[in-house]
């Protein structure tokens, strides 16, 4: 099994791996932090480095439940000791955009009650569907205003990973129309903004909503009688981890 240093610390930017098997056009690592995509985030990208030899990888995907990443030309061998780095800036603003769709989210359930019926996300952009039978630029605002108040509230984002009996004790765990969480898993991962949203998620995530910085409602659709879709942008202005986070953009 790989471990999966995503789950756990988003922030690893650089580690240290062992390839354990090649596959086909890739291979499978025991320890990766290169997040192989699902839930609307995209995978990451990056480079594996071993006796000066770099390795650009291209894509990471779970095949047969395992992270594989795939590079082009001649794959390092099975046993080859590599250290892998992320494409850090690209990881970073995905993980401010999910971060900025959970808080989309959880505004749009609190104050309305809507469950998510969709949902993808580019570094910086996304798009999200809910169930609305109207909307309207007054509610679109409404929405972008208190998104942008949750995200200078700071609230802390925490990831626990439960037994699958106490997750699913959790109400309104699942906030899609249709529960994604495959059949008979043990444990569910859980991330958590304080104080407005908690939800089944496996993606990467920044530590405070702080950290998003300006989000900006960009263009709103109607994809169906009751399925509305709501488009965001996460303006580019990086802060710091933790401390000294920024105040968000005019």
């Amino acid at each position: 099994m790989t471990e999966r240093l995503y789950e756990t610390d988003a922030y690893v930017k650089e580690f240290d791996a062992v390839v354990t098997e090649q596959v086909e056009g890739g291979v499978v690592l025991d320890r990766t932090a290169f997040y192989p995509g699902g839930g609307g985030q995209p995978c990451d990208v990056g480079t594996l480095e071993a006796g000066g030899q770099t390795w650009t990888v291209n894509a990471v995907k779970k095949v047969d439940g395992r992270p594989v990443h795939f590079i082009a030309g001649d794959l390092p061998a099975a046993g080859t000791a590599v250290t892998g780095r992320l494409d850090w800036t690209r990881r970073h603003a995905l993980m401010r955009t999910h971060t900025a769709m959970h808080i989309l989210c959880g505004v749009v359930f609190r104050d309305y009650g809507a469950q998510v019926t969709g949902g993808n996300m580019d570094p910086l952009e996304g798009r999200m569907d809910f169930e609305f039978e109207t909307m309207r630029a007054e509610l679109v605002s409404a929405i972008e205003e208190a998104i942008n108040a949750e995200v200078a509230a700071a609230r802390p984002v925490r990831v626990r990973i439960l037994p699958r009996a106490e997750a699913f004790a959790i109400p309104d765990l699942i906030r899609t129309k249709i529960n994604l969480l495959p059949e008979g898993i043990s444990e569910v991962r859980t991330v958590e903004l304080v104080g407005l949203d908690l939800q089944a998620d496996g993606g990467t995530h920044v530590a405070n909503t702080r950290e998003v910085g300006r989000v900006r409602i960009t263009d709103y659709k109607s994809k169906g009688k009751i399925n509305k879709r709501i488009y965001l942008e996460v303006r580019d202005r990086l802060g710091a981890r933790l401390g000294g986070l920024p105040e968000p953009g005019p």
